[in-house]
């Protein structure tokens, strides 16, 4: 295992300069990126557990925008049970971190991750001491693993998720594999989950469900997205989280098969799941002939032909302004992307074939009559002519949808209890000065 951990940090080290590179050239359209770059290498200039903080340091990584919106309730419940926790909380994502910044309360701390390497990944546990991290949902490394053992900072994994790919690309590396898995707690939302991580080493995999059904939304976002939804004075369909693969686009697949009359009759509302995209969609929906607007530039009218979604922390008044919505990453195979926000806003949801990150959520709503899946872009837009074609099966689609998002909720309260039951002994102990 230890010859296999040095290949990999060599790997690492050989990749180091290409990832910073990678950074600075995000940082174009997201300059959150080129902030703070030290952080990523284990250096954070003054920033520091304090040794007048009381309370145990609790770490949450979240990697992502989807990660950090997740943990919220979790931090919420957490909170409750320990009042003078104070957070520490990571990202990887510039959307991650701008939406993270909201979470924070005084006494807590923001910064990027490290890369996983060896001397990073110690500076960082040495610099804040937590007493526990908790990882949310699939990021497990090596030498963060390696580290926190070496530390005794145990690691659980919350709303964690493994699906049967990710599983069979582990079971390649044993020995890494061993070393990221082996020892830790995993909170999974499915048993299909549980079972996956179990094998790989975990010394406990339990399902608890999914945190995604416990995301409240903003009710000045549903108000938002009401109010825009009268502006356009006609049936709204949402194209949410369109990405790309390859050079190959979903808003390309989907423009290629859309009927001119369902064009017409309803106003297009694009969302890309990545802001650095937002340009690049906005040129290729214009160049099929379609006059475009943009969200930065105000909200919709009756006279909007197709608007564009280019903000960020507005999903939810997205949601609530359209009838219906398909949810990106599934025409490519990308594995989908989190249709549950979607159905607790009362938005019923039309899902591409590729669904292997969401699966068990995903069949889930299809059971429920809350979504319908569609093979390819033409059985999208069919999908959504049918509900504009039938609007009480529309009108139960969407009831559907708020009662499949009901029903799963609770899995905050059970997932915190069962971070403070498996982290009881280190949470209970008061962080230490930095040395």
């Amino acid at each position: 295992m230890k010859l296999t951990l040095r290949i990999y940090g060599l790997l690492w080290r050989l990749a180091l300069p290409f990832a910073l590179l990678r950074l600075w050239w995000r940082g174009r359209a997201e300059p959150l990126y080129r902030q703070y770059w030290a952080e990523r290498l284990g250096w954070f200039n003054g920033k520091s557990a304090s040794a007048t903080t009381t309370g145990p340091r609790v770490w949450v990584h979240a990697v992502s925008l989807g990660e950090t919106r997740a943990a919220a309730p979790l931090i919420e419940a957490l909170r409750e049970r320990m009042p003078q926790m104070r957070l520490l909380l990571t990202h990887m994502t510039a959307t991650g971190r701008a939406a993270g910044a909201e979470l924070l309360q005084p006494g807590d701390l923001q910064v990027w991750l490290p890369y996983d390497l060896p001397g990073p990944m110690r500076r960082f546990l040495r610099r804040f001491q937590p007493c526990a991290a908790v990882l949310m949902e699939t990021e497990v490394w090596p030498n963060l693993a390696e580290q926190c053992r070496a530390a005794g900072v145990p690691v659980l994994l919350a709303n964690a998720r493994l699906s049967a790919r990710s599983a069979s690309r582990w079971q390649r590396w044993p020995s890494l594999a061993r070393v990221a898995w082996g020892g830790l707690f995993a909170a999974a939302q499915t048993p299909e989950d549980a079972r996956r991580i179990q094998a790989l080493g975990a010394a406990q995999a339990t399902s608890l469900g999914n945190l995604k059904f416990d995301m409240r939304a903003d009710p000045a976002l549903m108000q938002l997205g009401e109010q825009w939804k009268a502006a356009a004075a006609r049936p709204v369909l949402l194209l949410a989280s369109t990405r790309e693969q390859g050079g190959q686009s979903e808003e390309a697949l989907l423009l290629a098969a859309l009927p001119l009359a369902l064009a017409q009759r309803a106003l297009l509302v694009w969302v890309p799941r990545h802001p650095q995209r937002f340009d690049a969609v906005a040129q290729l929906l214009a160049g099929q002939g379609h006059a475009v607007q943009r969200r930065s530039m105000g909200a919709p009218t009756a006279e909007t032909a197709v608007w564009l979604g280019d903000s960020l922390g507005e999903m939810a008044a997205y949601y609530a302004m359209a009838d219906a919505a398909f949810i990106g990453g599934s025409l490519l195979p990308l594995g989908g992307q989190n249709l549950i926000e979607a159905c607790a806003c009362g938005c019923p949801v039309v899902l591409g074939p590729s669904q292997f990150n969401f699966a068990a959520a995903a069949q889930a709503a299809i059971d429920g009559g809350a979504a319908v899946q569609a093979m390819d872009a033409a059985q999208v837009w069919a999908a959504f002519a049918r509900w504009l074609d039938d609007p009480p099966l529309r009108q139960q689609a969407s009831q559907s949808a708020r009662a499949f998002a009901a029903a799963h909720q609770g899995a905050a309260q059970r997932q915190a209890d069962w971070i403070v039951e498996n982290a009881g002994k280190a949470l209970s102990q008061r962080p230490q000065a930095d040395q």
